[in-house]
């Protein structure tokens, strides 16, 4: 199996995964990308995940559906362009790489699913299923997505339920957003050595224009401040930013995290 980052808009991914016959997409905001790489490889759209509704995530949906006849999954409250088969959270969808386990995590929008599977065999690692996440804009790599339709304990519990999958699952979020949040962290948490290591790990990727995703829930654990509300570092850095700050509360944290990176 072959996970590959298209890339769409400015710093959009559309991730396709594929057996070099048959491929799924997820959050096709653009359908171009799509068929010019499924022309490209030889492929056949057998299905397409959407996380959540903005127009950046769904925008090429009827174009791909008209191209290809692919069937569409995606959150079961949320406004979709139909026809769209509606799954939320303990649901599975049978597809490419699957069964892929439907995970709720609101907070960037009311409805936002996730999409994870322990079962795919990427490349050489064949032998061993690597679990995959497609976290649309619940979780980047550095950071999280803003609050536009959920609350803070929202996106506490969903990140808390992202936590508790194996440490090995790739992440795969849906923007190139990694410098700028890690620069983010940095002002976070200033001494933590993973977080440097990885900092420089990346922008030596971006230098050769290449994705710094997938990422991998160990490394965000690590590095990831909105994941990392409870440790010490990032609430007292949390607290010194608002002192109105709850420390015993992780969503009180997470939530003068996430103010503190809008305006960062």
């Amino acid at each position: 199996m072959n996970l590959l980052p298209i890339s769409a808009f400015a710093d959009n991914y559309i991730w396709m995964l594929h057996d070099a016959e048959h491929a799924v997409v997820v959050d096709p905001g653009q359908a171009e990308p799509v068929l010019n790489k499924l022309a490209q490889l030889g492929l056949k759209l057998q299905g397409i995940l959407v996380t959540h509704h903005h127009a950046d995530h769904v925008g090429g949906l009827d174009a791909l559906r008209s191209a290809t006849g692919a069937p569409v999954w995606g959150p079961a409250y949320e406004s979709l362009p139909e026809p769209v088969t509606r799954v939320q959270g303990g649901d599975r969808v049978e597809l490419l790489g699957g069964p892929w386990q439907v995970i709720d995590v609101p907070g960037h929008t009311s409805g936002h699913i996730a999409f994870f599977s322990d079962q795919v065999q990427l490349g050489s690692q064949a032998a061993q299923a690597q679990p995959i996440l497609f976290c649309g804009d619940t979780l980047f790599s550095g950071g999280c997505g803003r609050l536009f339709e959920g609350t803070p304990a929202q996106m506490q519990a969903s990140l808390d339920a992202l936590a508790a999958l194996p440490a090995s699952t790739q992440v795969c979020c849906a923007h190139e957003y990694t410098l700028s949040n890690l620069r983010f962290a940095q002002a976070v948490e200033p001494n933590n050595p993973d977080l440097a290591q990885y900092l420089d790990h990346c922008q030596k990727l971006r230098a050769q224009n290449l994705p710094t995703l997938p990422s991998s829930l160990q490394i965000e654990l690590a590095i990831n401040p909105f994941m990392r509300s409870r440790a010490a570092d990032v609430i007292a850095a949390a607290i010194e930013h608002d002192p109105q700050t709850k420390p015993e509360e992780p969503a009180s944290v997470l939530a003068t995290l996430r103010q503190w990176k809008n305006v960062f």
